[in-house]
């Protein structure tokens, strides 16, 4: 089942997942503090995988191969950046702002690339399965997560987080204009990945509240905190009542076959658009008006 994952072109993001659980999960713990050994620890622990994935997933996109950026971009490829930017708050709580730095650098340079691409709509985009359409709430909660991890390395609400938290906002309003692509889908476990986009942008108006300290500000943070509680609680009632969905018997978008078929399907439809908007010239031959 893991080398399932690990071979496909969106599976693989979702071994981001349990490191950044972990990470938040040591952020908000009351049992340990940034200034103990063992939060220490247990961040070197959890930060390890996020950049070993990192090195393997960013180096293909330098390599040659099948996996080209353009081929397997799709939204759940935004969630390592949202694992360096984690990674990045935590290392600024502990006092580490060198090495949170660095991994804010790695996670904002990526999501550039990133964004841009998927922006692109390339072909990688449309190998999604259309039960993932949730993941596209990823789009607002990469930056929202940036302005998190900036504020905790900065020290203050600057005007760079306030760049961050507006794009994020722009982003969720985008999307949520667009709530029938998302509605006639059937409840599945990937609806899960309404509740961390929503949290992390309300965090985000929590210190944009406290910098501001507008009318208007609180407003926006208390919408935003109710409408993260109300869907994180309408998901827990629907996964309650939908419980066989946790452990399905076979996962038919990780079998080797759908990877081939799905992989084959992608890169085959970039190198048709690339073939087609290039002129090739025999060397001598003056190319026909």
């Amino acid at each position: 089942m893991v080398k399932s994952e690990f071979l496909h072109h969106v599976g693989v993001n979702y071994l981001f997942a349990p490191w950044i659980s972990w990470l938040l999960l040591l952020l908000s713990s009351p049992f340990t503090t940034p200034e103990t050994t063992q939060f220490r620890a247990l961040w070197c622990i959890f930060v390890g995988p996020v950049v070993a994935l990192d090195v393997k997933i960013y180096g293909q996109w330098f390599t040659k191969g099948k996996r080209f950026l353009s081929t397997v971009a799709n939204p759940t490829s935004q969630m390592s950046v949202i694992g360096n930017l984690v990674g990045a708050r935590a290392a600024a709580e502990m006092g580490w702002r060198e090495v949170a730095v660095c991994l804010f650098s790695l996670g904002m340079a990526h999501y550039l690339v990133l964004f841009v691409t998927l922006y692109q709509r390339l072909s990688g985009g449309n190998c999604l399965p259309s039960m993932l359409r949730p993941v596209f709430f990823l789009f607002f909660a990469a930056p929202s997560m940036a302005s998190l991890a900036w504020v905790a390395i900065s020290g203050r609400v600057d005007t760079s987080a306030k760049m961050l938290f507006f794009l994020s906002l722009f982003l969720f309003l985008s999307l949520v204009i667009k709530l029938f692509f998302f509605h006639f889908l059937k409840f599945n476990i990937a609806w899960w990945a309404y509740s961390f986009p929503l949290t992390v942008l309300a965090l985000a108006s929590v210190d944009y509240a406290r910098e501001v300290k507008g009318a208007v500000a609180h407003g926006l943070m208390l919408l935003l905190s109710s409408l993260s509680i109300l869907v994180s609680f309408t998901l827990m009632v629907f996964t309650a009542f939908n419980s066989s969905m946790l452990f399905p018997d076979n996962d038919p978008g990780l079998c080797h076959n759908n990877i081939n078929k799905k992989n084959n399907k992608c890169t085959n439809d970039s190198t048709r658009s690339l073939k087609s908007l290039t002129i090739k010239i025999e060397p001598g031959k003056p190319e026909k008006s």
